[in-house]
């Protein structure tokens, strides 16, 4: 019987194991296989090939039996996830329902997740900017949290690394806050837009550039996405279907099969990862146990390298119910920060705005982007009475001329776009500190249907940020105003903490093991054959959008691991 044993150990045996496919996930995927390690990729959803498993990816509106809108019943049914943007009929099969997976909320917390083979780098919304050394330099200037322990020239040519594979597309802008990358050709800002950009850079001297956004989407493939089989973005803007072109940057279309075609990668979905396994007497992590997602059973699969990649929140309830007589309050956790600090975006300011002018133009086809405003507040020096600042998101339309009449008159009318205004919107996206009071941990008692302990969620605003939402309607209302815009309203969302899918930190990346919990290279400081390269290893939130930082440090992370390995460290 044990020779029986031994062979089972081995089939179950891996040079590397990945948990997680989404951005994170799919990058250290493509990375450990492409490097030569067998490496087993673990999902807990179902699979989701590219293009096979995208079923609404060519209908039409008519055919959606609600004509894509969540019924009552279906918000009543899900109050936190149909708060999502994304939750229609045409992705909400991509989203998780709340009876499926709860969760406890000590203060409110909307929790938007993504589980199938993919994750959420279905459903993301693209944007891709560089960090520049004032994000990394942030917590030592203003001396709140800690310090990271890299900076931007420790990430630029991974940046390069991965914006040349995934495909970015934007305009060299030269800005100091916001490094350029390798850009595909940029999309076009809308006529005003670009007055909004030209009248804002005259009145503040260039101090509030706005530009258009850097995205994920292929405007002018090269070889290397000619080799992925992806081609040019479509402009259909249906992007949260799964895009058939691959015209988008996702695990399902790009890094995954790139992994398979290795022939290194083992996907294996309905994979819950219960906990890792950690030898006392080894000094070291051996392995993961899962349990299966549909018949509840667990195994035990074992690797030398271990990448965490679940998606922030996730990652961290991992580690923490990865406990042992070394570890007994997680993974790691000698400095009992396992789970505190955790950051997100605050999304609750909006401002709106209409402008007559330029009636003989028009939008033509459907932009996956919008213009951007870097951030401009406490960037080379602190002028305000709260810390960090924000970005914003920039997007104008033509306001139809009228609506009324019937028949003819009404569709002449609508036809005659030259007697029509603009609207405006931006919406802020600032950066909230990350306080060791907002953290998640264990319910000691409640546990999910396969047996691990439920999340407690206790993420909150304070009032930083609510200091931070008044500049920005201050700030843009203005700039709008400067700019001739009129019928200026701003609007406060109230959405939730998580309600923007960009949960970070509860993992940090730090110098001190004694205030952080993985090291520069994203190892864990007392485990050091475990990696966690999602948005959990944030030591700070910034104002840009996390997902090209995730994938430039999870390839970085993997060339360590590799080269660790190969010389007997790991």
């Amino acid at each position: 019987m044990s020779y029986f044993n031994i062979d089972s150990i081995k089939k179950q045996t891996f040079d590397a194991i990945v948990v997680g496919t989404g951005i994170s996930g799919g990058w250290a995927a493509k990375e450990l296989t492409e490097k030569g390690l067998r490496t087993l990729v673990l999902d807990r959803g179902k699979d989701v090939k590219h293009i096979v498993d995208y079923p609404t990816t060519n209908m039409q509106p008519w055919e959606f039996e609600h004509l894509g809108q969540p019924t009552l019943a279906m918000r009543e049914q899900n109050p936190i996830a149909s708060k999502h943007y994304i939750f229609r009929e045409d992705a909400m099969h991509f989203v998780v329902k709340d009876a499926e997976h709860p969760y406890v909320q000590d203060q409110p917390f909307d929790w938007m997740r993504g589980y199938q083979v993919g994750g959420r780098s279905l459903l993301w919304a693209r944007q891709t900017q560089r960090w520049s050394d004032f994000d990394f330099e942030g917590p030592a200037r203003d001396g709140f949290a800690v310090d990271w322990p890299i900076r931007y020239a420790d990430i630029a040519p991974w940046y390069s690394y991965v914006e040349k594979f995934a495909g970015i597309s934007g305009n060299k802008d030269g800005l100091d806050q916001l490094p350029d990358g390798e850009f595909l050709p940029p999309h076009e800002m809308t006529c005003v837009e670009k007055h909004f950009s030209d009248a804002t850079a005259r009145k503040y001297n260039n101090n509030r550039p706005i530009i258009i956004g850097r995205v994920a989407h292929i405007t002018d493939p090269q070889p290397i996405h000619t080799e992925q089989n992806r081609a040019k973005c479509q402009h259909r803007n249906m992007c949260q279907r799964g895009c058939p072109f691959g015209g988008y940057f996702s695990s399902n279309a790009s890094t995954l099969p790139w992994a398979e075609r290795t022939g290194n990668m083992t996907l294996r979905p309905h994979s819950v990862v219960h906990s890792v396994i950690y030898d006392e007497k080894k000094k070291r992590a051996t392995g993961v146990r899962v349990v299966d997602a549909l018949t509840k059973e667990m195994t035990e699969f074992y690797a030398n390298i271990i990448f965490i990649n679940a998606s922030a929140i996730n990652s961290n309830l991992i580690l923490l119910n990865s406990t042992s007589h070394r570890f007994p309050n997680g993974l790691g956790n000698d400095s009992g920060l396992l789970g505190k600090a955790i950051g997100f975006h605050n999304y609750r300011g909006r401002i709106s705005a209409d402008y007559d002018g330029f009636h003989d133009s028009t939008t033509d086809g459907r932009r996956p982007n919008a213009s951007y405003l870097p951030r401009f507040r406490n960037v080379f020096k602190q002028e305000t009475d709260f810390l960090r600042g924000y970005a914003a998101s920039v997007s104008s339309s033509k306001i139809p001329n009228t609506k009324e009449g019937l028949g003819e008159e009404l569709k002449s009318s609508l036809f005659k776009p030259e007697t029509g205004g603009w609207s405006i919107g931006a919406q802020m996206m600032g950066e909230v500190l990350t306080k060791e009071s907002n953290m998640v941990s264990l319910d000691p008692v409640k546990k999910d249907n396969w047996g691990i302990p439920l999340l407690r969620m206790s993420v909150g605003f304070d009032d930083n940020d609510m200091k931070m939402v008044q500049d920005f309607y201050t700030e843009l209302s203005e700039m709008l105003d400067s700019a001739g815009f009129t019928n200026i309203k701003t609007a406060d969302t109230k959405r939730n903490p998580g309600s923007e899918n960009h949960e970070m930190g509860g993992v940090r990346m730090g110098k001190d093991p004694k205030t952080s919990l993985l090291n520069k290279w994203n190892q864990l400081h007392h485990c050091q054959n475990v990696f966690v390269t999602d948005g959990a290893c944030m030591t700070s939130t910034s104002t840009q959008n996390p997902s090209l930082t995730y994938m430039a440090l999870t390839a970085r992370a993997v060339d360590y691991a590799v080269k660790e390995k190969r010389k007997g460290n790991l």
